[in-house]
């Protein structure tokens, strides 16, 4: 059952990525950008795609495992350090704003999906800042060393 929440969870996200991209293309006609088109960037789109939904599949995993809730505005119960959170603080991020937003665009050809997407960075980055003071409140020394080992990013 966790395992297929898991995947329903992030199906959502890979939709909202190819809404974003599809608000790029509407714009890439609206200011006559050229769209652009080829076997190796449909192939790059798809992998970032699988990739990312993999990355966020087992981060939700983790987290449903934990009886915690992926979406929240305030530091949860638990702080996870194993699984994709070994590699990366932030691997739902990650894997959905960086690979499957990336892909889409990458996918559907449009170039301002993909600045959209690096616009989008610096702000999913506050939000980012924002959980890990509220981390560094709940879990203290704990929270410390676990974001001096690993990467905000990768």
């Amino acid at each position: 059952m966790i395992v297929l929440k898991s995947i329903l969870h992030n199906l959502a996200v890979v939709a909202v990525g190819f809404v974003v991209a599809l608000g790029g293309l509407g714009l890439d006609r609206l200011f006559a950008l050229a769209e652009f088109r080829s076997i190796s960037l449909t192939v790059i789109g798809s992998v970032l795609i699988c990739i990312g939904f993999l990355i966020r599949a087992w981060a939700t995993y983790f987290f449903y495992k934990n009886h915690m809730r992926v979406i929240v505005t305030t530091a949860q119960e638990t702080l996870l350090t194993s699984g994709p959170y070994h590699y990366s603080r932030n691997p739902l991020y990650l894997g959905g704003n960086v690979f499957i937003f990336f892909g889409a665009g990458f996918l559907l050809g449009s170039p301002a999906a993909l600045v959209i997407t690096a616009i989008h960075l610096p702000f999913v980055d506050l939000f980012i800042r924002r959980e890990e003071r509220q981390l560094n409140q709940r879990f203290g020394e704990e929270w410390v060393r676990y974001s001096r080992s690993v990467r905000r990013w990768i």
